[in-house]
């Protein structure tokens, strides 16, 4: 009988301690998260429901209050994180469920844990029942998570820790102590993004809540001095400053016929109404002075981009590709600073040539800039601006450098000034050639030896190294019907006629009445009575022939090196392919998901005279000196935007803009 009530007496002492080693615990677990006062567990406990064993615990609870709760506080109080209310509180939580069905308390404790974590992060609100709003319903099933502690400012989701020292020993204490966050919902099935580019992982976008314009932030770098009101600048002379864009701005034929390439996109953002509102407020916010676009519809181009860009100030020109292409290029300049010299089209298409058998054309204007009146008798060097979209195909590079070839021989020959020299040139556009390829090195270094080149490795785009076939260049690049020296100059340049062969007198032209060319009936000639049916009859006495063999000099021939190609035009590029900052190639468009550098400003620039053939890569400023740049963006940035195109960018080619200055030459 004493035996059976010392049982029954030492039954609930051990559930008691077992609770309180629970509670114990538990407190250091939640100390950081949840802290209720005493009225609260009481209140919490009162309003549990009362089921067969509430007297017993009642009274254990009683009991421990009146006997053990000194002591049992007392050591839980030593920790710096455990007051009475969260002690309560974890006790009254425990003993709400005495019983030892486990999956049920698991659920109750985790609706409970969450009500209290709740309570406890709104302390300094009032409550719901004052507000006289509705409660927060209850949760099913577990909906807190653990993730790690994390300090930097992209965590912002997960719940703040309090920064207090009790809050700082704790986590030094326990390490298993962690930050809480809700756990996100799942993305349902339909609604996940779908990369279409096999191979490659998906980087998430940003939340939509940062705008498109933060993430693509361009930084616009100066490397000139403040400039006066009149936009020249003091310096070492005054100077004519002027900004150009160059910019590929995707046509809609084009977009459409390579649907493929754009399934990131939404739709939306691909329709012209939306890409040309994106585009003309782009360019209203750049203000360039002179405009060079690549893949210009036609049909957009006189019905909306002419109108549009001629109400801004512009003047422009277009040249629409050869064939049934129905894209161009144009350049447009603000009259009020420059005066158009000359404008000539470039057309790569030479019919029976199957090197020259592609449809791309170049644009080349001259413009004499202006300068304000104020300056007195003053002037500015004329300036020479190429504009070009060059053949996409990877495998032909020997396309690329024949139709780079003929535009640089225009320039030659619009740049050339009485002297022999050349006034400032800018070449840019869409080359479709990465930075240190072959035909990047050629505009830039001036010479290429290309005997024997594969025809995939002059762009650089793609590495075709693995097949078996493979075109090779062979010397000469292109015959010499096309009239081009191997220096990208006309003939007519390289050989000027003598000035004294041109000089002919009556007596001399006479001569030639009855020589023997001339009593020969031409083959074809039509017979019209009277005139073209009788012979001239050589007068008595007339020599037979009155030409000497010295007479006409032979015709020059054309100089033609062995598999090398030259110019001698000092171009230099205004970006230098690399983001220092990030530690990232630049990137101008993003075809199928991988960024490359494809768009060019190239500017003439004079050599340095200590430079040797082994580094043509110094080049100092001429006339024309560079005084600023829009920076580029590194692949991952872009892909961070979702590609090109994105709500922001309605091209799938970034801009390039940079300023210049122009010396300023008095009389």
């Amino acid at each position: 009988m004493i035996a059976s009530c010392l049982c029954y007496l030492l039954l609930p002492a051990a559930r008691l301690f077992r609770a309180l080693s629970d509670a114990f615990f538990t407190c250091r677990k939640n100390a950081l998260l949840a802290k209720s006062s005493s009225t609260q567990v009481e209140g919490s406990f009162a309003m549990a429901p009362r089921g067969p064993d509430q007297e017993e615990c009642e009274g254990l609870l009683q009991q421990w209050r009146e006997e053990g709760s000194s002591q049992v506080l007392s050591t839980l109080s030593e920790g710096p994180l455990v007051d009475k209310g969260l002690a309560q509180s974890s006790l009254a939580l425990l003993m709400d469920n005495p019983g030892e069905q486990d999956a049920v308390s698991e659920d109750k404790w985790s609706s409970r844990q969450l009500s209290d974590l709740r309570a406890a992060e709104n302390l300094e609100e009032p409550f719901p029942e004052v507000l006289g709003e509705e409660p927060l319903p209850e949760v099913e099933g577990p909906v807190w998570t653990a993730v790690p502690m994390q300090t930097g400012p992209q965590y912002a989701d997960c719940a703040a820790l309090p920064m207090g020292a009790l809050a700082a020993e704790q986590w030094e204490e326990d390490p298993a102590v962690v930050a809480w966050s809700i756990a996100p919902e799942p993305m349902p099935q339909e609604e996940a993004l779908i990369w279409p580019f096999e191979g490659l992982g998906q980087l998430q976008p940003p939340p939509m809540e940062i705008p498109y314009h933060e993430i693509l932030w361009r930084e616009w770098e100066d490397f000139s001095t403040q400039p006066d009101a009149q936009g020249l600048e003091a310096g070492d002379g005054p100077q004519f400053q002027f900004t150009l864009m160059s910019y590929n701005i995707l046509a809609q034929d084009l977009m459409q016929q390579s649907s493929e390439l754009y399934l990131h996109c939404h739709p939306d953002i691909l329709s012209w109404n939306y890409r040309f509102a994106n585009l003309m407020q782009e360019f209203q916010h750049w203000d360039p002075d002179i405009l060079c676009l690549q893949e210009v519809q036609e049909d957009h181009y006189w019905e909306q981009l002419e109108p549009s860009l001629r109400m801004m100030g512009f003047t422009c020109f277009y040249k629409r590709r050869t064939g049934c292409k129905t894209d161009g290029c144009a350049v447009c300049y603000k009259p009020t600073r420059f005066r158009l010299l000359c404008a000539s089209p470039v057309e790569y298409f030479r019919p029976g040539l199957e090197l020259l058998n592609r449809d791309n054309v170049g644009l080349v204007l001259l413009l004499q800039p202006l300068v304000p009146e104020g300056l007195g008798q003053v002037s500015v060097a004329p300036l020479c601006v190429a504009n070009t979209h060059v053949l996409y195909n990877p495998r032909r590079g020997d396309v690329k450098l024949a139709q780079m070839a003929i535009l640089l021989a225009e320039v030659d020959k619009v740049a050339r000034l009485s002297d022999g020299s050349h006034c400032p040139i800018i070449l840019c556009g869409d080359l479709n050639s990465v930075p240190d390829s072959p035909l990047y090195n050629f505009i830039r270094d001036g010479e290429l030896q290309y005997h024997g080149m594969p025809a995939w490795k002059v762009s650089g785009q793609e590495d075709f190294s693995h097949q078996l076939y493979q075109r090779k260049l062979q010397a000469p690049l292109w015959p010499s019907s096309l009239g081009i020296t191997d220096c990208c100059q006309y003939i007519t340049f390289c050989h000027p006629k003598r000035s004294e062969r041109l000089q002919y007198s009556r007596d001399f032209l006479l001569r030639f009445r009855f020589c023997d060319v001339a009593c020969q009936r031409p083959v074809g000639l039509v017979l019209i009575e009277g005139v073209t049916d009788t012979k001239p009859e050589r007068p008595a006495g007339w020599a037979e022939s009155v030409l000497e063999e010295d007479t006409l000099e032979p015709e020059p021939v054309l100089p033609r090196t062995v598999g090398t190609i030259q110019h001698c035009l000092h171009l230099t590029s205004v970006y230098t392919h690399f983001l220092p900052q990030h530690g990232r190639p630049e990137v101008t468009t993003m075809p199928l998901g991988l960024g490359t550098t494809v768009d060019y400003i190239f500017f003439s620039a004079e050599s340095c005279e200590n430079r040797n053939r082994t580094d043509r890569r110094l080049c100092q400023d001429g006339t024309l000196k560079l005084l600023g740049r829009l920076s580029l963006l590194s692949e991952e940035i872009l892909w961070a935007a979702n590609g090109l195109p994105n709500p922001f960018c309605s091209s799938d080619h970034l801009c390039l803009l940079a300023s210049f200055g122009m010396q300023v030459i008095a009389p």
